[in-house]
């Protein structure tokens, strides 16, 4: 079969895409790695979604994931591994067991954690290393965990931690914040939150999980060591979009250059969400950039 649109990433951009898709009349595939809602399946919690106040990430994931298959597109939980002719009016996408052909594409892969890049990341991931508080928090619970960044993933996950563990401490490069204010007061309102700026992660230490984090002030260069029990790392996220790495221009970030239309260099392929360059990286946008980018392939389809 030859579908229409074939939707690589099953997160708020592509759930949101699949529905207009299919409800523009379209043959729709989505295929996804891991799990369908993306990255918002992480979140503790969203306030920010327009007409679900405090609804937990976990439950809007699921809310969206119902509401797309109700659609009728087919959902596959299968990896791409590579796309191929692109420039063809049939492109092939080719997963570990199968390659499934299309009209056109929309790419809605989000984005992964970025790293630290430090001494001792790679060797604890995973025994006290994470990217996810959601995921991992649980596990130290009455203990110290250390979160790097700044932004509104840092504190969102300080205060999250704060209801497990007897100490946060985050730990941001500079004296700034990129975190909103709503989040930076709440944060200070919180006991057992410490911030500690101008504080660089130099090395993680430990002995078969994490026990230390070595800092550099990053004003004065002086060195300590910060006992801790885990590290959370929240420093932004890096765009998955390798996989048309060939067929679009990208920025400096590695995001995906779109027009106001979500399309690429490459007449009938799309991208949507993280992956693409965007002011704001937020569930809302995505879902936004998913329909506007299934109106576009729709008007693609129809008129080429």
């Amino acid at each position: 079969m030859v579908y229409d649109i074939a939707i690589i990433g099953g997160g708020a951009a592509g759930l949101s895409a699949a529905i207009y898709g299919t409800r523009g009349g379209m043959s729709v595939l989505v295929l996804e790695n891991t799990g369908f809602g993306g990255q918002v399946n992480y979140t503790n919690d969203v306030d920010n979604y327009i007409g679900l106040p405090g609804i937990s990430g976990s439950e809007l994931a699921d809310r969206m994931r119902e509401h797309a298959m109700l659609s009728g597109g087919e959902f596959k939980n299968e990896s791409v591994r590579e796309i191929k002719d692109f420039n063809r009016p049939v492109k092939k996408l080719i997963t570990r067991s199968n390659i499934y052909e299309a009209k056109s594409i929309i790419l809605a892969t989000g984005a992964k954690p970025r790293r630290l890049g430090v001494a001792g990341e790679e060797e604890f991931a995973g025994a006290g290393v994470s990217y996810c508080a959601t995921c991992d928090g649980a596990f130290f619970r009455g203990k110290t965990a250390v979160v790097a960044g700044g932004g509104n993933t840092a504190f969102e996950d300080a205060l999250y931690l704060a209801g497990f563990c007897k100490k946060v401490v985050i730990m941001n490069r500079t004296s700034r914040f990129r975190a909103s204010k709503v989040l930076v007061d709440k944060v200070h309102e919180n006991p057992a939150i410490e911030i500690r700026t101008e504080c660089r992660i130099e090395k993680i230490q430990g002995s078969g999980s994490v026990k230390s984090v070595v800092t550099a002030n990053t004003v004065n260069g002086r060195i300590s060591v910060f006992d801790t029990d885990a590290v959370f790392i929240a420093i932004g996220r890096v765009p998955e979009s390798g996989l048309i790495a060939q067929a679009s221009e990208l920025a400096p970030d590695g995001s995906v250059i779109t027009d106001e239309y979500m399309r690429t260099k490459t007449p009938g392929i799309f991208a949507a969400g993280d992956v693409r360059q965007t002011p704001l990286r937020q569930i809302i946008t995505a879902a936004a950039d998913g329909a506007v980018a299934a109106e576009s392939a729709i008007s693609y389809l129809t008129l080429s």
